[in-house]
């Protein structure tokens, strides 16, 4: 089976359709999947629902498909950084699904174990919880939280091998594992391809069995706040 591609452009066809449902790798700016976000807004593919920790910043990550009103509603834990999507929020334009990040990260697990459910005390007693069944265990309550299954999933890793072992590199691991998982089909971009066989086993974060297409880019690898000391 073939999994690399030429260009994220290659590695989408026949994957886009309009209405479809993302789950996305990344935290702030580390680890997201930008050459893939940038074909994803080069094909014009719109009413997107996109799982992803965060919504990027307005000119970079899923930022940018904000800007062209792809997005129909965001699954996050964080919002911040990003004054487009602040606005088309209250302005009712965007529908915006809160989740706790370890929430987030255990639904996307979920649902790449096939796990429809699961109870967890986080958000009990908050906005978090309303409408969702509530149990009690051991005389503790919890809340029901559902898996994520999404159409597609797009990440960024390090390292693959050509049949699709994934490396990540530091914290740009982040919520790309969970979120390669949970999608019917993973489409990975990456900074390198090696040969079959060259990575230690024991060092794979993410086995093949769960990606289908591979690209290898060049990454700008923006940072959100740079902080430097004068001199």
């Amino acid at each position: 089976m073939k999994k690399i591609y030429g260009s994220a452009q290659e590695a989408l066809s026949g994957l886009l359709f309009d209405g479809m449902f993302v789950a996305s790798g990344g935290f702030g700016l580390c680890g997201i999947p930008e050459l893939l976000l940038d074909a994803i807004k080069s094909a014009g593919t719109k009413n997107l629902i996109f799982a992803s920790n965060n919504a990027g910043v307005d000119d970079f990550g899923i930022g940018i498909l904000l800007q062209t009103k792809q997005v129909r509603k965001m699954i996050s834990s964080y919002v911040g950084e990003n004054a487009e999507f602040m606005r088309q929020y209250l302005s009712g334009e965007l529908e915006l699904e809160f989740n706790p990040q370890g929430t987030l990260a255990e639904r996307m697990r979920a649902g790449g174990c096939g796990i429809p459910g699961f109870y967890t005390k986080t958000g009990v007693g908050t906005v978090i919880a309303e409408g969702k069944e509530h149990k009690d265990f051991n005389g503790e309550t919890f809340i029901m939280e559902e898996g994520i299954f999404a159409d597609l999933a797009i990440v960024k890793a390090w390292k693959a091998d050509a049949t699709g072992n994934l490396v990540f590199r530091k914290t740009a691991r982040n919520f790309n594992p969970p979120a390669a998982m949970c999608g019917k089909t993973c489409v990975v971009e990456v900074e390198e391809i090696v040969p079959t066989g060259s990575l230690d086993p024991d060092s794979i974060h993410l086995p093949g069995i769960y990606v289908h297409r591979i690209i290898q880019g060049n990454h700008e690898k923006r940072i959100e706040q740079r902080t430097v000391r004068s001199a």
